[in-house]
């Protein structure tokens, strides 16, 4: 008897993706799982301030969408969904689902499983008095500094809650903010029982949910290698095929685009790489170094030898906090002189905000078309530049003093050097500043909760 393979396919990579991605996954192979990451440490923030407006949401609604489109896919094929679309408000995210699944015919039940105890909002104050301090991970600060500004703090968990929905055999589970990993390998931790202390076997899942995280970019999207080559109108998203030894394939479906081979592996696997002997993960600690990379062809490239150490005492948590007000607007500056012109308005503009006694704790210059993605290494900007974008932003504590920013752009039209267009738009839009601020955890003070649901057939 062959040995047992398990597939879980990504289909998101971020809150916003292709949406087409998790519907191809599904209808066009055989897939297990289907994993869908939507978060950030900027997107809680987002979803936190659309809760504050609507305690019904801080989810990401196109989620239910999907899983409307697909439910009926899932159920007869099989597919169970792993996602953290629940954002800070998962318990919305299942009503809303179990409302519209009363709607849809399946060949049974859907059950669901929402994931809570991430979020630590309601029992900071609590938790600061009992002396977890949260410090600053970068700065060392203790988060009292700046505790009356924040708006979310959330605590990343691992695969044990996802373990407990599969194996109350959830087929669509929605967590919190999970590490984005988990997605991936917690479905592997259940379908081979792995046990919680086999760090080699749990560390290859890690890899595999690095890999899967997001999504094309293991499959040829955002590749430098011979990018003109790739398909990308109907790309395939990545597959992992997992054994129980923990070695695995990424793959894609052969129907679909893009392209999966040693280089766009590699790319995703540095992606946000720190020290690569220590990649922390609330179920262990991945040795990256020790992964070894088989390009086999026809994209397929089998991942071994990934060796784990013991997972950390702590939880990371993610904390954010109000920080000022921010405003970005732009001019567009045409040849001839393009960039001299647009570094003139610069100047005209900055010394205005400096006679008006306007306080910004930045004011932030690019000029788009003459260098501004390569800074200091793009060098002097070409004289004969066609046009330059000028882009200005200012960041700072009084929404008084942004706001008044945004009504000295317009002036530069006809009160500043010539040849400027761009301006279409309007004023620019004054936006609320939410800071990150990651911190460490004990893990014992984190509550996990489960709470499986069956929608009506």
């Amino acid at each position: 008897m062959p040995d047992k393979t398990v597939r879980v396919a990504s289909g998101q990579g971020f809150w916003g993706d292709w949406q087409e991605a998790p519907k191809l996954q599904v209808r066009r192979g055989p897939i297990d799982y289907v994993m869908l990451d939507y978060l950030a440490e900027i997107t809680m923030s987002i979803l936190e301030k659309q809760r504050e407006r609507d305690p019904r949401a801080g989810y990401a609604r196109d989620f239910v969408d999907l899983v409307i489109d697909l439910a009926p896919d899932l159920v007869a094929r099989g597919v169970r969904v792993v996602s953290n679309a629940g954002g800070v408000n998962p318990e919305s995210c299942r009503d809303l689902l179990v409302e519209r699944l009363a709607d849809v015919e399946t060949q049974r039940p859907v059950r669901i499983a929402i994931v809570r105890g991430d979020d630590l909002m309601a029992r900071l104050d609590d938790l600061l008095a009992a002396g977890h301090e949260l410090r600053n991970m970068e700065t060392g600060e203790p988060l009292e500094a700046v505790r009356e500004r924040v708006t979310a703090a959330n605590a990343y968990m691992g695969a044990g809650p996802i373990l407990r929905a599969l194996r109350q055999a959830a087929d669509v589970v929605v967590t919190g903010r999970s590490t984005d990993t988990a997605l991936t390998y917690a479905p592997l931790i259940h379908e081979f029982g792995w046990a919680p202390d086999d760090w080699d076997r749990i560390a290859a899942g890690v890899v595999a949910g690095h890999i899967n995280e997001c999504g094309a970019q293991a499959s040829g999207g955002n590749t430098l290698f011979r990018w003109r080559e790739v398909d990308l109108i109907e790309p395939g998203y990545p597959i992992i095929e997992a054994s129980a030894d923990g070695a695995f394939v990424v793959t894609k479906h052969p129907s679909l685009g893009g392209r999966v081979n040693w280089a766009s592996v590699t790319e995703q696997l540095v992606y946000e790489m720190g020290d690569p002997t220590e990649y922390i993960t609330p179920d262990c600690v991945a040795d990256f170094s020790t992964i070894r990379l088989e390009d086999l062809g026809a994209d397929r490239v089998r991942v071994t030898g990934v060796r784990g150490r013991p997972r950390p005492g702590s939880l990371k948590v993610s904390i954010a906090y109000r920080a000022g007000y921010k405003a970005t607007g732009s001019l567009t500056y045409a040849y001839p002189d393009a960039y001299e012109k647009a570094a003139l308005a610069d100047r005209v503009l900055r010394g205005r905000l400096e006679r008006l006694g306007l306080r910004f704790e930045e004011i932030r210059t690019e000029y788009v078309g003459a260098g501004a993605c390569h800074g200091p290494l793009a060098g002097p900007p070409d004289p004969e530049l066609p046009e330059v974008g000028l882009l200005i932003s200012v960041r700072g504590e009084s929404r008084a003093d942004v706001e008044r920013f945004t009504r000295e752009l317009a002036p530069l039209i006809l009160a500043g050097p010539p040849t400027v267009t761009g301006f279409a738009a309007g004023r620019p839009k004054i936006h609320e500043v939410m800071a990150y601020w990651p911190a460490l955890i004990d893990r014992a003070v984190v509550e996990e909760v489960v709470e499986v649901e069956v929608t009506e057939a």
